[in-house]
């Protein structure tokens, strides 16, 4: 497994001539270092701001790959993602776990 990382290997690929290994931790070559975390991809949050004696929300996001041997993730689940290389200009982390959803 590419990835040093307590989680468990999701399954083969169906169909390996069409899949994505280049942006694949599990089955390619896909290093991912440093950080891990475990996000819901957006957070809504109310901070307080003491001019005005209110509170404003605020959001934060994490762009992250999703492999596809990972599909399908609904809206609201609990994923673990890592840091890797960028993958685009925007996307530095991958899902390297699925560890709940919206109940």
């Amino acid at each position: 497994m590419a990835i040093g990382l307590d989680v468990t290997k999701p399954p083969e690929p169906e169909t390996p001539e069409e899949y994505d290994y280049e942006t694949c931790p599990f089955y390619g070559e896909l290093p991912v270092r440093g950080q891990v975390r475990t996000v819901v991809v957006e957070r809504e949050y109310e901070v307080k701001v003491p001019k005005y004696d209110r509170y404003m929300k605020r959001r934060s996001k994490i762009p992250a790959h999703v492999p596809g041997v990972l599909e399908p993730l609904s809206v609201g689940d609990d994923v673990k993602i890592a840091e890797t290389r960028p993958l685009s200009k925007t996307k530095s982390h991958v899902v390297v776990e699925v560890t709940g959803g919206e109940e």
